[in-house]
């Protein structure tokens, strides 16, 4: 298993929808393994298969010291909501105020093809909801009031890494897929 290059804002990958897992193989094995040693590395709370350039639809989360991963998820949101600080490793060290729903049903399946279901709150709704975006091409500043995302955009652009444009980064090792966390570093 490895550590990846995580792709940053401005990287095409990031708003390309993923596309649904179909064999839950050795790679998809791997896969979930690199993107866990990736997120944990950054630290991060949660990454999405496209933030190593990979169009499937997996992704992980570390919250409250359990690790996790989901594969082909789908969510169900409550009503309710929480406004709280967030950021994104395709967004380094830029954290904003974005709502999102309190409680999240997450449905999908392990790595090996193992219905599994995550109920979470709080953080861990959070989390789920980011990653979960990550796989529609949607990014949390998407999410942001108007203030809110001119803010973010303009501090975006004051960055090294904004300003240039999107980064240059090695191929993933991961051949099955197509082709961006969670909040900010641990």
């Amino acid at each position: 298993m490895s550590v990846t290059d995580i792709r940053l804002f401005g990287d095409p990958v990031l708003r390309t929808p993923a596309a649904p897992v179909t064999d839950f193989d050795r790679e998809l094995r791997r896969l979930v393994a690199d993107l866990t040693d990736t997120m944990l590395a950054a630290p991060g709370r949660g990454l999405a298969a496209p933030q190593i350039g990979v169009g499937l639809r997996v992704f992980t989360w570390w919250v409250d010291d359990e690790v996790g991963h989901l594969v082909n998820p789908t969510l169900v949101l409550s009503d309710e909501t929480q406004l709280g600080p967030e950021g994104c490793l395709s967004i380094p060290d830029l954290t904003f105020d974005c709502r999102r729903a309190l409680r999240v049903v997450a449905t999908g399946f392990d790595q090996y093809g193992e219905p599994l279901r995550v109920e979470g709150s709080d953080v861990l709704a959070r989390a789920l909801q980011h990653e979960n975006d990550h796989l529609d091409g949607v990014l949390f500043v998407d999410r942001l009031d108007p203030e809110q995302r001119r803010a973010a955009m303009k501090a975006i652009r004051e960055t090294d890494w904004g300003a240039a444009g999107a980064p240059a980064v090695k191929a993933s090792p991961h051949s099955g897929g197509l082709a961006g966390s969670v909040f900010g570093r641990r």
